[in-house]
């Protein structure tokens, strides 16, 4: 009777889908994995801490800048030399391209920026060579994973007809398309001829569609809804990638909360985290791609270093996947096609798993009932790292 009833929750969560959840990407991971963000140099202590199946650094700075990431050692090594660590290590690395938002000319806000800069032949220029070299450093023999342009294919949608990405114009490769999906196809496009070894990810901005869950709170048949456009709008791009990133949050919602002012708004309730696992079940099947949710904020509500001040945001997500022993939230979240927890914050402020705030321990005065002692000096009083080490330590979860 027990199975039964979790089966039936599990069809629920799913949106009463049966059919297969897609394939996983070559050479990636056959069982449910953590990441976090991650500078240079420190993958073996990443590795120590817990044994992470990846880290992840933003490349940025923009292609025609001076400062963008292929300065920032001679001739792109920046990327070599970050692989080459994570696979000593035996991590794998991931690299969220950020590149045309700080390019130039740019624009009066990100939308603007991006859907300029994308049409800008002098920009796309410089960016077609920027991302050849990426490859060419990330070429080789380990996995590596290129996570394409967050964000920017959320203001595609919002600027295309019908969700169809053919409708938005940009500047691809010589005999591709000259919109949108002729730059997806590029990515694949480059990435099969220079490096086979990488593993493409597209991202899923869940705000595309105009409507944000998250605030919206829709029923679940609109949530259906939505996740098939999403996944319409990914399905027009005529561009097979690998696997999909998706995000909950840039801030910790006490930062949301205590510093933009949202009222509260950003804190999830377990409706909302049903809602998002239906969102994705409904879009992995559409789109024929599984999903890691990345950037994941770190605040927790049990820590005494948890204060809301700066460093030191509150948040419940790390919570509801990790600590949680009977492992129901995470099975509900592979169930929805989910097949990696990526942690670290979107903005300066945002709560880390490290002593970003050079304080040392902390435990101030509790509030509202954060009242465990902080096992580390991280900012987060320890507490992702604990958990991470547990989830591994008990056996990480095979992926269905």
């Amino acid at each position: 009777m027990l199975l039964r009833l979790v089966a039936l929750l599990l069809a629920a969560t799913a949106g009463g889908q049966t059919s297969q959840l897609p394939a996983l990407p070559k050479a990636w991971p056959k069982t449910f994995q953590l990441g976090l963000t991650d500078s240079p140099g420190g993958a073996a202590a990443l590795r120590k801490s817990f044994p992470a199946g990846f880290r992840y650094q933003y490349l940025a700075g923009g292609v025609n800048t001076g400062q963008g990431w292929s300065t920032w050692n001679p001739d792109g090594s920046f990327v070599s030399r970050y692989v080459r660590e994570s696979a000593a290590a035996h991590v794998i690395p991931v690299f969220p391209y950020y590149m045309l938002l700080q390019s130039k000319p740019g624009g009066s806000d990100e939308a603007k920026a991006d859907l300029g800069n994308v049409t800008n032949a002098d920009t796309m220029k410089a960016y077609w060579a920027d991302v050849e070299l990426f490859f060419r450093r990330a070429r080789g023999s380990t996995p590596v994973v290129l996570h394409v342009e967050p964000d920017f294919w959320g203001y595609a949608q919002q600027a295309s007809r019908g969700d169809d990405a053919r409708t938005v114009p940009a500047i691809a490769l010589s005999g591709l398309p000259q919109n949108v999906a002729g730059f997806a196809q590029s990515f694949v496009r480059l990435r099969d001829r220079l490096a086979p070894n990488v593993i493409l990810g597209w991202h899923l901005s869940g705000w595309g569609t105009k409507e944000d869950i998250t605030y919206s709170k829709p029923p679940l048949a609109h949530v259906d809804e939505l996740a098939r456009r999403s996944a319409a709008f990914y399905r027009s791009l005529g561009a097979r990638f690998d696997i999909a990133f998706t995000d909950v949050a840039d801030r910790d919602a006490g930062f949301k909360e205590n510093i933009s002012g949202d009222g509260g708004k950003s804190w999830w309730q377990p409706a909302d985290f049903h809602r998002s696992a239906r969102y994705l079940s409904t879009f992995t099947r559409a789109a024929g791609v599984r999903v890691a949710i990345w950037q994941i904020p770190l605040g927790n509500t049990l820590m005494r270093a948890m204060d809301n001040t700066w460093g030191h945001f509150q948040d419940n997500r790390a919570q509801r996947w990790l600590d949680d022993p009977g492992r129901a939230h995470l099975r509900e979240a592979m169930q929805a096609g989910v097949v990696a927890l990526l942690f670290g914050g979107g903005a300066d402020g945002t709560t880390c798993a490290c002593d970003a705030r050079k304080d040392g321990v902390t435990n101030p005065a509790p509030i509202g009932g954060n009242t465990l002692a902080s096992l580390s000096a991280d900012d987060d009083g320890g507490f992702f790292r604990a958990q991470a080490r547990a989830y591994y330590q008990r056996g990480a979860l095979r992926l269905p």
